[in-house]
């Protein structure tokens, strides 16, 4: 009898994560597992410290993401009884967007004790909305320069998104701004730390990075016309190597290993978009199909 094959999708949510074992051969759902964010949303007091936070405000701590891997994982393989032998790659969604400062190895800035009681330094999650100034200047800007990007989303960029974010940081905290070697997704930073590897997925980049596959990301000029400081933002603080879905990021570290129970070297898919995941498992797959 053939030895069935398995694979994991981690899903993470606003107020937790949740992983599912699935059989490959048929889509059923073998066992799932979900972990409630230690943090949750912090909306009102940074952990640890007595600063209140502003309103529209929304942060989170990424080693909730961590634990999802650590405690769901292994729970699911529990359940199940499967031997991690058989599973054979992990995919994961997550809200976007969700993004964060950290050192050029990955290290978020919230976890070194000099930045934590920076608001700033922490995972500006989905519903973080204080960015709304920088979003309305950004729209004025590149509507009166007139920049064609702005018709790929209804001329309007949101304050959810990640240039608007961005330039908050830089706006009100430019010692982070400047600490920080990286700013990328949430989506694009849980495949890091599973795999080693930096990769920035083309759903987060081109729905909230303002990117296309066609024309990339804006030129320089824009950001310029931004704040001078922004000009050189994507080639310091980004990446111009984006990666389409369903390419493989790269294998499970032996850390990555270690906190899961599966096998080093697991292949690992392109993070996603929580929402858009959801699109082949609706049978969207070919064009003309709604």
């Amino acid at each position: 009898m053939a030895t069935h094959k398995y694979s994991i999708g981690v899903d993470f949510g606003t107020e937790s994560g949740r992983s599912v074992l699935v059989d490959v051969s048929n889509g059923q759902e073998v066992a799932s597992s979900v972990h409630k964010y230690a943090n949750g949303v912090i909306d009102e007091v940074l952990p640890g410290t007595t600063i209140r936070l502003d309103p529209d405000w929304a942060l989170q701590d990424p080693n909730d993401y961590l634990e999802v891997f650590k405690t769901t994982i292994p729970a699911v393989l529990k359940e199940s009884g499967v031997d991690p032998a058989d599973v054979i790659g992990i995919g994961i969604d997550f809200t976007a967007c969700t993004m964060l400062p950290t050192k050029a190895d990955g290290t978020p800035l919230v976890f070194d004790t000099k930045w934590r009681n920076n608001p700033h330094a922490w995972v500006k999650l989905w519903k973080h909305h204080a960015a709304q100034p920088e979003a309305n200047k950004l729209n004025q800007i590149a509507s009166e320069r007139g920049f064609s990007f702005l018709d790929r989303y209804g001329r309007k960029i949101s304050s959810e998104w990640f240039v608007p974010k961005v330039w908050q940081i830089l706006d009100e905290a430019p010692e982070v701004y400047q600490a920080a070697d990286r700013l990328i997704e949430g989506a694009d930073w849980v495949i890091w730390q599973l795999t080693g590897i930096e990769t920035r997925n083309s759903c987060t980049a081109g729905y909230k990075a303002i990117w296309s596959k066609r024309e990339g990301f804006p030129e320089k000029a824009f950001y310029k016309a931004l704040d001078p400081r922004l000009e050189n933002l994507v080639d310091e603080k980004m990446s111009r190597k984006i990666t389409p879905l369903g390419q493989r990021a790269g294998g499970l570290t032996e850390q990555a290993a270690e906190w899961t129970g599966l096998l080093p070297g697991t292949a690992v898919a392109i993070g996603n978009v929580d929402a858009h995941v959801a699109v082949p498992a609706a049978t969207v797959t070919e064009p003309g199909r709604m």
